[in-house]
């Protein structure tokens, strides 16, 4: 297997099938390598792959419905209870690395800032739609030694509605664009990164509105 094939979204589905969209879930979601994944287009696509226009966009490669809306939030919820593990055992030092292309301590100070100002309850369940959040935030939990049962209950509802959710829009867009969404699939893909982006560009612009008001 190439190690290209991990950094993209279309290959992880069509090579790797189902083990490879869990994998990236899991990793995205439970270790800090899962910066450089594209879980949350490899969630919308294993979606589309499930639907009726699975063979069209990824060939012999199509997924289980049934299995795939079962087991992708087992794989989001056992990556975030391990990253939860790992900030909590290893502490500080698990984001004391120097800043990389994937990997910088603004992303740690954001999530931590966002965790602060919405709580644990409403960031577990948001921060799965925002790219970098998922691998940070349940890490950061440990740090901070969030109380485990709260953690456990939150990151649960998270992974499950952040699955469903992506993967029931995949799938849904896949039935109504059936033969044509092999064309639309770049586009649609393009969409569904914007939109997870949303929050993110909400809380920087919050930031800039703030500091403008007080200079």
């Amino acid at each position: 297997m190439n190690l290209g094939t991990l950094f993209d979204a279309n290959s992880v589905i069509a090579t790797l099938g189902l083990v490879g969209v869990l994998g990236i879930i899991f990793m995205e979601t439970g270790l800090l390598i899962g910066l450089v994944f594209p879980g949350g287009e490899v969630v919308f696509l294993a979606g589309m792959a499930a639907s009726k226009a699975g063979a069209d966009i990824l060939g012999e490669a199509k997924l289980s419905a049934p299995l795939l809306f079962i087991s992708a939030p087992i794989a989001a919820i056992i990556g975030g209870e391990v990253g939860y593990w790992f900030g909590k055992k290893f502490g500080r030092k698990f984001f004391e690395r120097p800043d990389s292309r994937f990997f910088n301590q603004k992303m740690v100070r954001t999530v931590e800032k966002w965790l602060n100002k919405y709580g644990p309850r409403k960031a577990l369940v948001f921060g799965r739609f925002i790219p970098f959040a998922r691998t940070l935030l349940n890490p950061t939990c440990g740090v901070v030694q969030l109380d485990r049962k709260i953690f456990s209950t939150w990151n649960a509802i998270g992974g499950i509605i952040w699955t469903q959710v992506a993967i029931g829009v995949g799938y849904l867009l896949g039935d109504v664009l059936s033969e044509s969404a092999n064309y639309y699939l770049y586009g649609v893909v393009g969409i569904i990164v914007l939109i997870s982006l949303i929050p993110m560009v909400i809380e920087i612009f919050r930031e800039w509105r703030t500091k403008h008001h007080l200079s």
